[in-house]
């Protein structure tokens, strides 16, 4: 974690604050004064402002039903950001880990913890998430074996990892897919000649989607830990 941000996470301090308090030589990591706000620090470091040992708040791991006309992001924009949905204090601290389209709806995991949200979206992960998708026209006969042998994407060299496809009804199905590439559930379906009218994230790994739109909770012990 830089160290700005582990200030940011022991105090009432805003990032502007703690850069000028470590700019002006206030900071020590294991009684070295450190001056620079980029500097790399661990939780164990002893890190101390004005003489004082400080201590980062415990991390926070959320579920979040995600409603549609909201975006991934700390701060309103064309729509309004998911985190108006979620009170804590110090809102700015946390980021989703694996945003959503605006018009994408269902779960999305929010926490201020960046290495534990890596591993969720590292590639070499292979996460599994599973989207309810809406379709245009009915689903070909041929697709859960295309998906499963991989696609080829527009502007792409590389195929798709194989993906699983569960036929609901001939327009909508489940899809499971380990990676996360840009807008890759609609471009997947483009690629055979439909076209994505409705999209819900319904799992992330072994956590599923269990409140309602708009609500939240935090995660349990062992739905942290289902990641490690």
């Amino acid at each position: 974690m830089r160290l700005d941000k582990f200030v940011c996470k022991s105090t009432a301090l805003t990032r502007t604050e703690a850069t000028r308090a470590i700019n002006a030589g206030e900071l020590s990591v294991n009684g070295n004064v450190v001056l620079d706000a980029a500097t790399q620090v661990h939780e164990n470091n002893r890190i101390s402002l004005y003489g004082q040992i400080l201590k980062a708040r415990d991390f926070r791991y959320i579920l979040l039903h995600k409603p549609a006309n909201t975006i991934c992001s700390n701060v309103d924009e064309v729509y309004p950001s998911v985190f108006t949905h979620i009170d804590v204090e110090n809102p700015a601290e946390l980021h989703v880990a694996g945003r959503l389209d605006a018009d994408t709806t269902g779960l999305v995991l929010v926490t201020d913890d960046g290495r534990w949200s890596f591993d969720i979206i590292r590639p070499t992960r292979r996460c599994e998430k599973v989207y309810r998708v809406g379709l245009s026209y009915p689903i070909a006969d041929d697709v859960a074996q295309r998906f499963a042998d991989g696609l080829q994407l527009q502007g792409e060299q590389k195929l798709t990892r194989p993906a699983v496809l569960e036929v609901v009804t001939p327009k909508e199905v489940l899809l499971t897919i380990t990676e996360g590439r840009f807008h890759q559930v609609k471009r997947m379906f483009a690629a055979v000649g439909n076209r994505v009218l409705s999209l819900h994230r319904e799992r992330i790994g072994q956590i599923g989607l269990d409140v309602a739109v708009g609500q939240w909770r935090y995660l349990s012990t062992d739905e942290i830990g289902s990641f490690g």
